[in-house]
């Protein structure tokens, strides 16, 4: 039986690829909602995902480490929404309700406590693959390319959701930072009509334009691999061609060293965005 179509089997496969490879490879980290378009004032499920491609499973994180899950209005109104969230649950990560048409922004941050541990030769190629320039460098800078890497980590999470008909502003909350650590921040609103081709964005990491840093575009609707990569250029800036059907994420990975002494070698963010056309199957 094909674990990919089988949820059991499916379930089962990632754990054990996650258990083979260690947590660094299943960073992939976002907000699913059941559709990206969906009716004020009515409850709808929500799940938080993990991994991609064969290890792609909901997210095993506990409560207790998600510090803020927010909705902010198209008005531009916080709403808490912590308490709606019951991650691990069989059908569903949480139950939202939104309570106004147009578009809102989901927020959800985890704290800093997971640890990673790999041997010198996997971390040197997860740094590798994700482009974490600052470890790399000061990997080569100590000669410890031989030396097993650490590193202590949080994932911040954005999904754009379009509640009701009503058409997309340029003012809408998609555009706005929200202060994450590190954030993807679209330049236009994907739901704007007429559809742009391209879609520019600019990545963040504590409020400042991040240069060098690996965006990757994927549909989440065949997730094996990224259908694009692009490196942020000097103002933080990429752009990507995003058609106007199917669910897409775009993801990036940032890092710095930490003071020596400390429980591990680096500070590692994963960030990423979720959005979705009316055509986007259904999860």
């Amino acid at each position: 039986m094909n674990p990919r179509t089988n949820p059991r089997g499916r379930r089962a496969f990632a754990l054990l690829l996650a258990l083979a490879t260690g947590d660094a490879v299943a960073h992939d980290f976002w907000l699913q909602p059941r559709e990206y378009r969906v009716e004020p004032g009515i409850d709808w499920p929500m799940t938080l995902q993990v991994g991609h491609g064969a290890a792609r499973q909901r997210s095993p994180i506990p409560l207790q480490r998600i510090e803020r899950f927010d909705a902010i209005a198209p008005d531009g109104r916080t709403l808490g929404l912590h308490g709606r969230l019951h991650p691990g649950r069989d059908d569903a990560d949480a139950d939202l309700r939104l309570d106004a048409a147009g578009i809102w922004l989901l927020v959800l941050e985890t704290d800093d406590r997971a640890h990673s541990h790999l041997p010198a030769l996997r971390f040197n190629d997860y740094l590798e693959s994700e482009g974490l320039v600052p470890a790399l460098e000061q990997r080569r800078r100590m000669r410890r390319m031989d030396v097993d890497g650490s590193e202590i980590y949080r994932r911040e999470a954005k999904a754009l959701v379009q509640a009701g008909a009503a058409a997309a502003r340029e003012g809408d909350p998609a555009t706005v930072p929200v202060g994450l650590d590190l954030e993807i921040v679209p330049e236009r609103n994907p739901y704007l009509e007429p559809h742009s081709p391209t879609l520019p964005v600019r990545v963040l990491y504590h409020g400042a334009a991040l240069a060098g840093a690996r965006v990757k575009l994927t549909l989440l609707e065949d997730d094996a691999e990224p259908v694009a990569m692009h490196t942020t250029d000097a103002t933080g800036r990429a752009t990507f061609d995003v058609p106007p059907r199917g669910s897409w994420l775009l993801n990036v990975v940032w890092t710095r060293p930490l003071p020596e002494g400390s429980e591990a070698d680096f500070e590692t963010t994963f960030s990423s965005l979720s959005f979705g056309y009316m055509d986007a199957a259904r999860r």
